[in-house]
């Protein structure tokens, strides 16, 4: 039995094809006529190729529906229905007293662990006259202080 379905699945499928696609007679064609032949065959396979693309896109998509739609039939069916969530405004001491339970009663100060960056003061230089700068460094004793000073 199982050959018998294949061999008339194979035989309708040739009948098919012989319907839809008559023989090809290439003998005795000039080259514009065989050019003609294949602008038209390009033309045709690109025509079947668009409505192949469509019927995949519609069997997808119904596909998709079906899912869907056998989600609602199982959800429906189910003695479970899930509730909708609503938002709930809590304060951080009240979700960790009910995360917490009992030992979340005393109260968390979460600011007290975070750690406190001291911002260092920018030196300021003095602005003094340029004029007495040059003439204190001027010398070696200028250049023996600029030693000192970036010794230290």
């Amino acid at each position: 039995m199982l050959q018998e379905e294949t061999e008339a699945a194979v035989k309708y499928r040739e009948d098919t094809l012989a319907e839809r696609r008559p023989p090809l007679k290439l003998s005795g064609l000039s080259v514009q006529e065989l050019q003609d032949l294949c602008r038209d065959l390009h033309h045709k396979t690109d025509v079947v190729d668009e409505e192949r693309y469509d019927v995949e896109a519609k069997v997808t998509k119904n596909d998709k529906e079906i899912g869907d739609q056998k989600l609602k039939i199982i959800e429906l069916q189910s003695k479970f229905k899930k509730p909708t969530l609503r938002r709930v405004k809590i304060s951080a001491e009240a979700m960790l007293a009910v995360l917490l339970g009992s030992k979340g009663s005393s109260t968390i100060d979460f600011k007290a662990s975070l750690k406190t960056v001291k911002k260092e003061e920018e030196k300021k230089e003095e602005v003094t006259d340029w004029r007495k700068n040059v003439e204190a460094m001027s010398g070696m004793e200028g250049r023996k202080k600029l030693f000192d000073a970036s010794g230290n």
